[in-house]
């Protein structure tokens, strides 16, 4: 029994660890559409955020000043897309292939002339890199209530702080666009930017506003993969990351506790993909490594294959407001 918990807590928390960078991308890509703006640019902007993180941190030896580098080289790339996207009304698709492109190249172009090493950046240690945080009574709850208390032991304790941010960013954009003002109104934008601009509001402001937050989630999650989950910057290191956010947003209706699950859905894949590599499975044998490390992938097809035509997308997301004179 205690065997069986052990092993479910070991995939849970690598499931958990793999879905944060995910949740953070998707919780970005849920604030910039929401308000109209549609971005596929979370894949340029979690690289540009993982790039500048690791320089930084390397550079001043702590990982907070990363994090501060990260969320703002996410937040200036954001603030480029909604230049392109609000105040020029330029295509949004176009811009957003745009700044993946540009992340792609800068980052490999700039590691590999300031360090040498094919793009990436030195490796990270010490404060330089976000350790696991111990939460209160985690040794005492594992040794007294056997199940429960090796679950938070193993899962809930030992996250490292982005983690835990990432968490905290979950509640605050569920409590904010539910049930607060400038929740409503951003909400509003997305669907009747009209209305919104009718009643003395600024579309453009509450636009840049959802953009510069959507860039401050990503940087979060890029940073995350650089000094959190690797030591260092390594090329393309998001790998796809943005656009299985894009998916989850997308199948869980642009709602964030929905985009929780399908973020933990696709990280317990990942984790699952991890495990089965080199394992035999009865009846099939050894199962290449390729097809299992497809697997999260294969699954985004799918679910958008099967749900893509029963999500409601906001009114307004993707089309240019034009103000009526």
């Amino acid at each position: 029994m205690i065997e069986a918990v052990q092993t479910f807590a070991v995939i849970l928390d690598s499931a958990i660890r793999l879905s944060v960078p995910l949740l953070c991308a998707a919780l970005a890509g849920l604030w910039s559409e929401r308000a109209g703006v549609v971005d596929i640019g979370l894949e340029g902007k979690m690289l540009i955020a993982a790039f500048a993180s690791a320089v930084i941190a390397a550079q001043c030896g702590s990982a907070w000043a990363g994090l501060a580098a990260g969320i703002l080289a996410s937040i200036a790339l954001s603030l480029v897309h909604g230049f392109a996207a609000i105040t020029w009304r330029g295509n949004q698709i176009v811009s957003g292939v745009a700044i993946n492109m540009l992340a792609g190249g800068l980052t490999v172009i700039l590691g590999n002339a300031w360090y040498g090493q094919g793009g990436r950046t030195p490796t990270l240690e010490g404060a330089a890199r976000f350790g696991e945080i111990t939460l209160p009574f985690a040794a005492a709850a594992r040794e007294q209530v056997p199940a429960l208390g090796l679950v938070y032991d193993e899962v809930v304790s030992g996250q490292s702080a982005p983690a835990y941010l990432a968490v905290l960013a979950l509640v605050l954009t569920a409590v904010v666009l539910k049930h607060t003002r400038f929740g409503l109104r951003l909400r509003a934008v997305g669907e009747n930017p009209a209305a919104v601009d009718t009643a003395g509001i600024s579309v453009a402001g509450l636009r840049y506003g959802a953009v510069i937050i959507c860039g401050a989630l990503c940087g979060l999650g890029g940073t995350y993969l650089a000094v959190s989950q690797s030591a260092g910057f390594l090329p393309h290191m998001t790998a796809g990351k943005g656009f299985i956010a894009l998916a989850a947003v997308i199948f869980a209706n642009w709602r964030p506790w929905q985009a929780l699950w399908a973020c933990l859905l696709f990280g317990l894949l990942d984790a699952v993909a991890i495990r089965l590599q080199g394992v035999a499975l009865p009846g099939i044998g050894q199962v290449p490594v390729q097809a299992i490390q497809a697997l999260p992938y294969l699954m985004t097809v799918i679910l958008l294959a099967g749900f893509i035509g029963r999500s409601t997308p906001p009114k307004a997301a993707g089309l240019p407001y034009v103000k009526e004179r």
